[in-house]
């Protein structure tokens, strides 16, 4: 897919950072759609499909936490990309949206060539989102059903959908039972090569899958990975 073809939302209620960053993607050929607020945003995005959107978290009406969590409810959007773009550091702001859904992180002020080259970086994995080795359309492992062409995964009789980089990370653990998967490793098999993304991503997917399928099948060694455990 070419750029022209890629569609970027970018969602803040700061006119000046709108500005900046129509000017600087519509200039590498994307298709750019703006939104001031949430609830704006979940209206164009549901309409439009796009790949990448670049969301603000400091929002009035809906913020960008509340906007991440609405668009992972929405089928269509499975393979959006959602990125936060805001001035706050702060850990549990990075960790409250790893918990809604976000797929990234990018810290504002930027630079116009740190933007584009992030964003394009952000695109180029669209279409290569399947993990290496996961080639199996299903796994069933105790009391555990994995169906990647459905997307879905079913615990103890108990279906989930679960957002696309948990269930491209439990796929990859579960395509190799007793396998220890580096940290790098799993970086790069679902989050690929180029993309930077905080130190705490991973342990942020984990727990969340941990509560929803239990402890039992995923274990951490300490200062290596993580390796999923055959019942």
């Amino acid at each position: 897919m070419s750029e022209t073809n890629f569609k970027v939302l970018i969602v803040d209620d700061e006119p000046d950072i709108l500005e900046f960053l129509k000017y600087n993607l519509i200039k590498e050929g994307y298709q750019i759609f703006a939104a001031g607020n949430g609830l704006e945003a979940v209206e164009i995005a549901k309409r439009e499909h796009p790949h990448l959107i670049i969301l603000d978290v400091m929002m009035p009406e809906m913020d960008g936490i509340e906007t991440c969590e609405e668009l992972r409810k929405t089928p269509e959007l499975d393979d959006t990309i959602v990125v936060f773009f805001t001035a706050r550091g702060e850990d549990y702001s990075q960790v409250a949206g790893y918990e809604a859904g976000a797929d990234d992180y990018i810290t504002k002020p930027i630079k116009p060539k740190v933007l584009k080259s992030k964003v394009s970086a952000l695109l180029k994995r669209h279409h290569h989102s399947e993990a290496a080795g996961t080639t199996a359309t299903k796994l069933e492992i105790g009391d555990l059903i994995i169906d990647r062409e459905r997307y879905l995964v079913i615990h103890e009789g108990e279906e989930l959908i679960l957002p696309k980089k948990e269930f491209e990370l439990l796929m990859l653990l579960a395509s190799k039972p007793e396998k220890v998967f580096t940290r790098e490793e799993i970086y790069r098999t679902v989050w690929g090569n180029k993309i930077v993304v905080g130190d705490r991503t991973i342990d942020v997917h984990i727990r969340k899958l941990r509560e929803k399928i239990g402890d039992d099948y995923i274990k951490t060694i300490k200062g290596v990975g993580y390796r999923f455990v055959e019942q």
